[in-house]
């Protein structure tokens, strides 16, 4: 099991190093996850989260953010890794970005927020908001995988280059492949604009409704 293996792995180094052993940076290994590892409820799998430390974003953490909404939506939110407030909270997208993109939901889509599932690539906030490292991401990974396996949406709206990135392996620029529909196993990937670029860039408000309503048509 691809993640949780790199991740052991890496829990191991940060032992060794505290002993005074030296080691370079590793890349994670290219096994297989195998999400049967992790528990088969959303209870379950929230209690593991919250007792994770395998990654260093377990030591800088107020909340574990494992995500919220409908365990049987139709569509899952993916973004990046929460902020101050979502650290704060425990709960994904509730500062500006998550004003933002309420509004996307609600205003576009015509659903309650409620009726979604919103959550994020990692479940602790890395330091100063950065982007999270190659290993916090595939360590993380396997939650969110497990995530999508019960929920079972029809649609994964990915927001942002790293939620893209992680969930497809797929490096190219976000304003390239944003609106294109992916197949995945059993779902469809629709790469978007994070809430954050939008606060940003308000002119980009027009390609996230154009791709937003490419969702609604799918539904």
């Amino acid at each position: 099991m691809k993640n949780l293996h790199n991740a052991l792995q890496l829990k191991q180094l940060h032992i060794l190093k505290q002993l005074g052993y030296n080691y370079t940076d590793t890349v994670p290994s290219e096994l297989e996850a195998d999400s049967m590892d992790l528990p088969n409820t959303m209870a379950k799998l929230l209690d593991a989260t919250q007792a994770c430390h395998l990654c260093e974003l377990s030591k800088s953490r107020q909340k574990t953010v494992f995500g919220e909404g409908n365990e049987n939506a139709d569509i899952l939110f993916v973004g990046e890794g929460p902020g101050a407030t979502e650290d704060s909270t425990g709960r994904p997208f509730v500062g500006r970005s998550g004003e933002v993109l309420t509004k996307m939901i609600e205003n576009v889509l015509h659903i309650p927020r409620s009726q979604v599932y919103i959550a994020n690539i990692v479940k602790c906030r890395p330091p100063d908001n950065r982007t999270p490292t190659e290993s916090e991401a595939h360590t993380c990974r396997p939650f969110l995988q497990k995530q999508i396996a019960l929920i079972k949406p029809r649609i994964i709206v990915t927001l942002g280059a790293t939620a893209y990135r992680y969930l497809t392996n797929d490096d190219s620029p976000i304003s390239r492949v944003r609106g294109t529909i992916i197949q995945g196993d059993g779902h469809k990937i629709i790469p978007t604009f994070h809430p954050s670029y939008l606060l940003r860039n308000p002119s980009a408000k027009k390609e996230v409704l154009s791709d937003l309503l490419k969702v609604k048509e799918l539904l």
